[in-house]
């Protein structure tokens, strides 16, 4: 029954590619009539009615501000979540700004937004088993490294599988940076699949031999803008109020 409902939501209240997100309203708290607005068709959101979400304007360019609670982890209760849909493609691509505040605590770990696909969310400890859907989404580490983490029919276990960035990256603070992440959908019954990463036009992950579905059922139909501090237990939440800013969002 959740299959069938999401793959009606999906087709029925869909946006369509090329999608450019137009952050709407003043300066201040993001309420969730404007994010209905600017985000039509979500199922489920995590963070707007508890106002850890705010529109900032920084040199003429809006932003979406993402408050981390100090103690906190998941989208429910330390950061913000959502999947919004848009018509099923069989390759898209993500593009985002992204700058962190000066004084980020990355401490272990998070989650940074990415797409997805299929009639269920996989994520969360939900193993994508090639029917029910995909995720593909990145993560910062202790430090700033960086990652893509991916829910994919081949994962070796119930949390996803981490491709790592080069060791030599780190996530700057108080600076912007231009992420973009691209899916391309494998043929069934092959893993000819890709994945790609950029951050500021640099190749930080290249997988071409990815096997996202084993039948033709679904495609890349999802945005899921998901940022939170996590990890399974507290050890991963952040010590200190932070944030992070996400800008010029766009799907094509």
């Amino acid at each position: 029954m959740k299959r069938l409902a999401l793959l009606l939501l999906i087709q029925t209240a869909a946006a369509e590619l090329p999608l450019q997100l137009s952050i709407s309203g003043e300066n201040g708290i993001y309420t969730k009539e404007r994010w209905k607005a600017d985000w039509p068709g979500c199922e489920f959101e995590g963070g707007i009615r508890e106002q850890r979400v705010a529109v900032v304007e920084t040199d003429g360019l809006k932003w979406l501000r993402v408050n981390y609670t100090p103690g906190r982890i998941g989208p429910e209760e330390g950061g913000a979540g959502w999947r919004m849909p848009f018509g099923r493609h069989e390759t898209a691509e993500l593009g985002y700004t992204l700058r962190f505040s000066s004084d980020f605590d990355f401490v272990k770990g998070g989650k940074l937004p990415g797409l997805c696909g299929g009639p269920e969310n996989v994520s969360g400890g939900r193993p994508a088993d090639g029917r029910n859907g995909f995720s593909a989404r990145l993560m910062w580490r202790r430090d700033g490294r960086g990652e893509a983490y991916v829910y994919h029919k081949n994962q070796k276990g119930d949390y996803g599988d981490s491709f790592a960035f080069p060791d030599d990256f780190r996530f700057p603070t108080a600076a912007p940076v231009k992420v973009r992440l691209s899916v391309t959908m494998n043929t069934p019954g092959k893993r000819d699949g890709t994945l790609r990463v950029w951050i500021d036009d640099r190749m930080m992950v290249e997988r071409t031999d990815m096997e996202w579905r084993s039948a033709g059922t679904f495609g890349v139909d999802g945005l899921y803008f998901e940022t939170f501090h996590g990890g399974g237990d507290k050890s991963w939440a952040p010590t200190r109020p932070c944030w992070a800013e996400f800008g010029q969002i766009s799907v094509r």
